[in-house]
């Protein structure tokens, strides 16, 4: 097991078995993709509801910084603390693409109104990187280094779970956008990161400390992000499927009068 600073590679049939499984989840959502008709609509939760699901998101939020900063505290009271904010050079991809989604949807949806224009794309920048880093969390969470004594399994809990109530309520917040759906873009782009998962699972999913997998983690991340930006493009072939659908009959009932 080769140790890159935040979390260790894997090795030996580890490896291959992550990219079997990452490579086999790619094909179960690209395969669903083609199933959807056109795209599919979420109910969006009543105001009591969204109310509720923006106190459990702060919760989340507040549980988080505190149980990451115990985490940070004892990581440095065990002189582990070298491991602690090591550089990433991913972090301005999410920057940048974060703030490209937020200005692409409020302008693609500016005719609805400066509310929902607004409101949508601060959604989509909010939930954007979630995406990517669920399933990536998933991955590489039993493999962080280094372990925190006395009780690595613990210290991962701590750092993880209110991590993961993040993530969860941020992507359920989704549904408060009324011009949010599923679209097959969504799953493709979303198989499309799940599949560079698998490759990058090939080279032991490494830290991004070389150049390759530097690049898969760019690449897999750009494609989450793309996931979350096709939640909210307007969906030009429904209205012209609409449009088509309309025409016969509009003709019929011209004819019957």
């Amino acid at each position: 097991m080769t140790q890159h600073g935040l979390w260790a590679s894997y090795g030996g049939t580890a490896d291959v078995a992550l990219a079997v499984v990452l490579a086999a989840a790619a094909a179960c959502v690209a395969y669903a993709g083609i199933r959807l008709p056109l795209q599919a609509r979420l109910r969006r939760p009543s105001r009591k509801a969204t109310l509720l699901m923006l106190v459990t998101w702060l919760i989340a939020i507040a549980a988080m910084l505190g149980c990451e900063s115990l985490y940070v505290l004892h990581v440095l009271h065990e002189h582990l603390g070298g491991h602690v904010g090591s550089a990433n050079p991913i972090t301005p991809v999410t920057v940048i693409g974060v703030g490209v989604i937020a200005f692409a949807v409020a302008l693609m949806h500016s005719s609805r109104g400066w509310r929902i224009a607004l409101g949508s794309g601060i959604i989509a920048a909010l939930a954007a990187p979630w995406i990517f880093e669920l399933p990536f969390d998933l991955i590489i969470m039993a493999r962080t280094y280094p372990a925190v004594p006395p009780d690595p399994a613990a210290y991962r809990v701590l750092f993880f779970a209110p991590l993961f109530a993040v993530e969860i309520t941020t992507l359920a917040l989704l549904t408060v956008s009324p011009v949010m759906r599923l679209t097959r873009t969504t799953f493709w782009c979303f198989a499309a990161m799940l599949a560079v998962f698998a490759v990058w699972s090939l080279d032991g999913f490494a830290y991004p400390s070389a150049p390759a997998p530097i690049a898969l983690n760019i690449v897999s991340k750009i494609l989450g992000l793309l996931t979350g930006l096709s939640m909210f493009l307007p969906d030009r072939a429904l209205r012209s499927a609409q449009s088509s659908d309309r025409k016969p009959a509009t003709a019929a009932w011209t004819t019957v009068m």
